[in-house]
């Protein structure tokens, strides 16, 4: 065989050798990331007496997070594109370990703040290499699976930081819960650096980083509308989440071991709509798919706000966050199916990070609308407002499902 036959069969085939390790370290890299994320809202009281601070000044921490990761977008995805996938990855994994393993000896409110705004930077700028990795890697009739795979790395983070609370905190300390994430990124990190670089980035490597510029330029008016995508997915999303533990302590006054069985709950739920709704985007379509899953959470609001009971409660969570991730399960695939093949790593990744930063107020937004409209009824109206959002967006957009990722456009 010749190697230009080579190269063709590889593009249309990425099961190259060791390919899973690529995707093994792209998954278990955002969960990890997540992990990060969400150990923090399982702490606001804690942190708020850690640092003499009010709860909402905590929770504003959440907002600081979501600011900074377009710059993490920004430079890991343009070094990425330009040099490839791996290194870049594993650089962000270690950066973010280090800051979030650094957070609980802040010795000051401030420190703290620019701790987690740091952890942004990493935050942000893993979420468009890991996810380029994935989905160049996986075999393409197996893309909206591994989609929503990758994406539920997002709840089983969420679901490891909620197992970590009953389990860490009163045998080590709070402390350990930060601590003991830097144990994770040693296997994602060795995993990184045994897998090969994805051929359809190998095929699409843009030549310096003017072509990186050139190639957003080139695509802006779907790079606005990923982003006008994004952000109402954002808001969904962090709406739907950030502030639920908070809510079932504050409003019907559930334990710290109640709330974190929950959230165990809801998140399985969430793992398994992401799983079910990334795949079935393979043969029904990205943007039908995401309706879907918006049509069942609008079906969860009620019980999930409104429910009378513990039982109630959690089958609303439950089904409200297997629809919210389901949502989130088809979009590592669309947004890489959508991107220019030169910037596959640096144009969703800001992409999303730039939706993450215009909805990242939705906290704060939905935290303060509780003195209007109750805690249930501001968690509601969030909640109805970005799903019709979501739903003209998605009825109006492009979609370029089963898109040959090796092919330059």
């Amino acid at each position: 065989m010749t190697e230009g036959f080579l190269k063709e069969k590889l593009a249309k085939s990425p099961r190259a050798p060791r390919w899973q390790f690529a995707v093994a370290s792209g998954i278990l890299g955002w969960i990890l990331d997540a992990y990060f994320f969400f150990i923090l809202i399982f702490l606001l009281d804690t942190l708020a007496a850690r640092f003499g601070v009010s709860k909402a000044a905590i929770v504003w921490s959440i907002t600081v997070t979501l600011v900074t990761r377009p710059l993490g977008a920004l430079v890991l995805g343009a070094l990425a594109d330009r040099y490839g996938r791996r290194g870049p990855l594993i650089v962000c994994v270690l950066f973010f370990s280090i800051v979030s393993a650094m957070t609980p000896f802040a010795p000051g409110y401030g420190s703290f703040l620019i701790l987690r705004a740091l952890y942004g930077v990493g935050m942000g700028g893993y979420w468009g290499i890991g996810a380029s990795l994935v989905i160049e890697s996986s075999p393409g009739r197996w893309r909206g699976l591994f989609s929503g795979i990758l994406q539920a790395g997002y709840s089983a983070g969420y679901l490891l930081a909620a197992a970590a609370m009953p389990v860490v905190v009163p045998r080590l300390g709070w402390q350990w819960v930060f601590l003991g994430g830097l144990l994770l990124a040693a296997p994602i990190v060795l995993l990184a650096a045994l897998a090969p670089e994805p051929e359809a980035w190998r095929s699409n490597r843009p030549a310096g980083f003017g072509a990186v510029g050139r190639a957003l330029w080139d695509h802006k008016g779907v790079f606005v509308y990923l982003v006008a995508l994004m952000t109402a997915i954002t808001c969904f999303s962090h709406g739907s989440q950030d502030l639920y533990p908070d809510f079932l302590r504050s409003v019907h006054w559930f334990s710290a071991l109640a709330t974190s069985n929950l959230a165990i709950l809801y998140n399985v739920g969430a793992i398994l709509g992401a799983l079910a709704i990334g795949h079935l985007s393979q043969k029904m379509g990205r943007r039908w798919s995401i309706l879907f899953a918006l049509g069942i959470a609008l079906v969860a609001v009620p019980a999930w706000a409104f429910g009378g009971s513990l039982a109630v409660l959690a089958a609303g969570a439950f089904v409200m966050q297997f629809g919210v991730q389901g949502v989130f399960g088809v979009i590592p695939a669309h947004l890489n199916e959508l991107a220019p093949p030169a910037v596959r790593s640096l144009f969703p990744g800001v992409v999303y990070q730039l939706g993450m930063l215009i909805g990242a107020p939705s906290v704060g937004i939905e935290f303060a609308l509780r003195r209007t409209f109750g805690y249930a009824g501001a968690l509601t109206a969030f909640e109805i407002a970005s799903i019709a959002a979501l739903v003209v967006l998605c009825a109006l957009g492009p979609e370029r499902k089963d898109r040959e990722l090796g092919a330059a456009r």
